[in-house]
């Protein structure tokens, strides 16, 4: 997602509006996330993303849009905090679930989005097509948020090095 893409498309932003509008989700842009990206950015890349696909396959675009932004409402630093119950893989999406069901009501495609989006690292399958789809593009979103810098000076060397070697 391009930075900011979601502002450019009024119905996602119709979806999410009261969400944003909501305290607890705006404290998430006090968060990292993914070095690189608060946990703010990188929720709305996913649920924007993932919005964007789930409307193409003609899925529940507008649950996994709000779920998709609910996902990681937990407030913790990842890296550092410890549970006994668990790796955070598996603890932080009961929490992100507890929070998000204290600021709005979910149904049960969100329920599933927000406890299953670790399907890989944890043996939580999801139950909906959707929830899938939002565990995927999590997945790629911290990837790409993570190797974006090097991307940058990446492509920043290999910029020097063209002028360099079309100088001559």
């Amino acid at each position: 997602m391009q930075k900011d893409e979601w502002k450019n498309d009024s119905e996602y932003c119709a979806i999410v509006a009261d969400l944003l509008a909501n305290d607890t989700v705006k404290k998430l842009a006090n968060y990292k996330q993914h070095h690189h990206s608060t946990r703010l950015e990188h929720s709305l890349a996913v649920s924007f993303d993932s919005y964007k696909i789930a409307k193409r396959r003609g899925l529940d675009y507008r649950a996994v849009a709000r779920a998709g932004l609910l996902h990681d409402l937990f407030f913790y630093d990842w890296r550092t905090t410890k549970f006994d119950l668990g790796s955070h893989a598996f603890v932080h999406p009961r929490v992100a679930l507890r929070n998000a069901e204290k600021i709005t009501k979910l149904s049960p495609i969100e329920k599933d989005i927000i406890l299953k989006h670790m399907w890989g690292l944890t043996l939580a399958r999801p139950k909906y097509e959707e929830s899938v789809i939002v565990s995927l593009v999590d997945d790629y979103e911290a990837v790409h948020e993570f190797m974006s810098p090097v991307k940058v000076k990446y492509d920043d060397f290999k910029n020097r090095v063209h002028r360099i070697s079309t100088s001559k």
